[in-house]
């Protein structure tokens, strides 16, 4: 079993306290991704897993063992970074088979090992090009062989696409996901990417200074919002939050959310606003404008007119209710 636990887990730093009691599952051969904006915790919490940051408070479990103590080497992870890490002046094959090499594997077995991970990875062919003649999804993969010859209970990732391109982004989370699905193990995932969380999560952990706010599957975590910061921070544009007033007496002390994509539909609430800049993308249209002092955005279709001012029309059934103090949602 390959499950991770964390059970009241804090992390203080000269005094102020960064992870604040976190109570986390991770089921055996789950991808897993921890999303938040820089600074939530996100990156510590997988560093506290790997044992590369000591633990101020709590329990972290790895299986039914649990590794406060334990050395990192001895955790049965890998961890794949932000910055591939990989040695210059060593050859992908050098690269990839490093770590087994420190371990005193013999030499068949590093081998054979290298020789698997680099078929899963489409690595093959540049076993003895040095990692200045590949292009940045391929160091990227170099990385993650590295990892999968190790053949660990868990695999930790912290954010591995950020130093790639949009189209090669688009391309590693695919390659990753399949990964996950060839390998059958347990994925840890940290990016500040709500795209990547989206897309590639079992079930995301959205995380805010410390806390987390909602653990759940990409559908629920989009459809179903806890509180008006998961609601805002997942979605392109994000959520439209209104003063409830602004649109209707029975909405008196609350705030309002509204997916851009449903601002205009048929429904009972009519709004007239003035447009402020509206966006081209390609198959569809972003309008931007303002409600009261609420900046909104609609998406719209590509061919619809848009001149100075839009007219909106919202369903009852598409708004989401917002304590307006505590910011817990409303069913």
């Amino acid at each position: 079993m390959s499950n991770v636990v964390l059970k009241n887990v804090k992390k203080i730093y000269d005094k102020k306290t960064v992870i604040d009691g976190v109570d986390l599952e991770i089921k055996d051969k789950e991808f897993m991704v921890l999303v938040g904006a820089s600074g939530c915790g996100k990156s510590t919490i997988l560093r506290m897993i790997a044992g590369l940051e000591e633990i101020s408070g709590g329990e972290i479990f790895i299986g039914d063992k649990k590794v406060n103590d334990v050395h990192p080497k001895d955790r049965d992870i890998a961890f794949v970074f932000q910055s591939y890490a990989l040695y210059p002046h060593m050859t992908v094959r050098e690269n990839i088979a490093f770590g087994l090499k420190m371990r005193k594997v013999d030499k068949s077995t590093i081998e054979q090992k290298v020789q698997e991970a680099a078929k899963i990875l489409n690595l093959t062919e540049y076993l003895d090009a040095r990692p200045r003649e590949l292009s940045g999804g391929q160091r990227q993969r170099v990385a993650l062989g590295r990892a999968i010859v190790r053949n660990p209970k868990v695999f930790l990732m912290d954010e591995p696409l950020s130093n790639l391109d949009a189209k090669l982004r688009v391309q590693m989370r695919s390659e990753i996901k399949k990964l996950h699905e060839k390998l059958q193990t347990t994925f840890i995932y940290v990016t500040h990417d709500q795209t990547e969380a989206l897309t590639m999560g079992d079930r995301i952990v959205v995380l805010d200074k410390g806390h987390i706010q909602q653990v759940d599957t990409p559908e629920e975590i989009y459809n179903n919002p806890k509180n008006l910061f998961v609601a805002g921070f997942v979605g392109s544009p994000q959520m439209n939050f209104i003063d409830g007033e602004l649109i209707s007496e029975e909405y008196k002390g609350m705030t309002i959310g509204i997916r851009p994509e449903k601002m205009i539909t048929d429904g009972d609430i009519k709004l007239t606003a003035d447009v402020d800049i509206s966006e081209m993308l390609g198959s569809e249209k972003i309008v931007y404008f303002n409600i009261g002092d609420s900046k909104c955005s609609a998406k719209l279709p590509v061919e619809q007119i848009v001149g100075e001012k839009i007219e909106l029309s919202i369903s009852r059934n598409d708004i989401y209710k917002f304590d307006k103090i505590s910011g817990n949602r409303i069913i």
